[in-house]
């Protein structure tokens, strides 16, 4: 039985739970528990707090856990980054009172910055030689400035719309973050062997995000133009038709070039196409 830990609530939870349940994994619905085991793969899942999670995979309490990148930055344990997940990406940012002109870095020598974050930007303080006060908050970082606890603040930024309305401007980007998949660096051949069962599982579901299934009736003629178009996995699939200088193409297209290919094949005779989403990918 394989332990991941993962954040008890909040956009981190829901995301990995999509990420679970699109890789087969099968969870009690309904029970809101500190333990859940799944009901058809060997995994149990613990509920934590996500400044909880890198201690608890270092120590050995989870085998595994799903946890932001700036936690596992802050915490410093003795953890492994298995898998980066590429969701629930945002930036830890300094930022300053919106109407303050801001110079450079050295404009906080000897202010008060508030932040969750103490660890890392106590290393890039020291990185650029700034001397400040730092101010751990646990809550809502963005309000010290109004209140008078703080010259600024370093915080999780998505959007920047909490800066905005709490009349704040970021002005250095300290690290970007993402969701991360870290593991205890001691695993047993057994739990290695379900982690590598379920990173396969992840990667196929990953694999087909954004991915479309696309199929078509193309001339005969112009099949080698339009296979230059396609930008498919290895090649194209084609079976001739019944009606004699047709064929049905199949590919897979990236949505990102979706509307830009379609146009180019449908220039070229294309017809007949048909889009249809991809639920999972397995090379």
């Amino acid at each position: 039985m394989l332990r991941i830990a993962v954040q008890a609530k909040g956009r981190l939870f829901e995301e990995t739970m999509s990420l679970l349940t699109e890789s087969g994994i099968k969870l009690e619905s309904g029970k809101r528990l500190l333990l859940l085991p799944a009901r058809n793969f060997p995994l149990e899942v613990l509920f934590l707090r996500d400044d909880d999670i890198p201690q608890t995979v270092a120590d050995g309490v989870a085998d595994i856990g799903i946890v932001g990148e700036n936690e596992y930055a802050e915490k410093k344990k003795n953890a492994v980054i298995t898998k980066r997940l590429g969701f629930s990406k945002c930036r830890l940012s300094l930022a300053i009172p919106k109407e303050i002109e801001y110079p450079g870095i050295l404009w906080f020598n000897g202010k008060v910055i508030a932040t969750s974050y103490p660890e890392i930007l106590k290393d890039f303080l020291a990185e650029h030689n700034v001397s400040s006060d730092i101010h751990v908050i646990t809550g809502s970082v963005e309000v010290a400035p109004n209140i008078g606890l703080s010259d600024a603040i370093f915080d999780i930024v998505s959007s920047g719309g909490t800066l905005v309305t709490n009349h704040l401007k970021e002005v250095e980007v300290l690290m970007k973050s993402e969701a991360l998949l870290i593991s205890h660096p001691g695993l047993s051949a057994e739990k290695q062997a379900i982690l590598d069962e379920l990173l396969f599982r992840i990667e196929s579901v990953q694999m087909a995000e954004d991915k479309k299934y696309v199929l078509m009736n193309v001339p005969t003629e112009n099949i080698d133009k339009i296979i230059e178009v396609l930008p498919g996995m290895k090649s194209p699939t084609i079976m001739p038709l019944a009606k004699e200088g047709w064929n049905s193409l199949h590919a897979v297209i990236d949505e990102k070039q979706f509307w830009d290919i379609i146009g180019k094949i449908k220039a070229l005779g294309a017809e007949g196409i048909l889009v249809i989403p991809i639920e999972k990918m397995i090379l």
